[in-house]
């Protein structure tokens, strides 16, 4: 019996706050799915190694937009 089919990631979790920038220990905001496996990245190592790796991923998970601003009172 041959069974063929594809592969399809399944949606990786929430990124929390102990998730860590591959490249710097910042907190990670970005997680890119590789056929290899996931890399997390800060918003601003995402952004250096978006053009590159945006061929290559399977899904672009960017949580930037939730970082928090600080409210500055007048």
């Amino acid at each position: 019996m041959n069974v063929t089919g594809t592969a399809t990631p399944t949606a990786p979790a929430t990124l929390t706050n102990s998730d860590r920038c591959d490249r710097c220990g910042a907190q990670a905001r970005v997680r890119v799915v590789l056929t290899s496996g996931d890399l997390l990245f800060c918003a601003h190592h995402a952004k250096a190694f978006e053009p590159t790796l945006r061929e290559q991923a399977l899904q672009w998970v960017d949580e930037s937009a939730t970082i928090d601003t600080p409210v500055v009172e007048p």
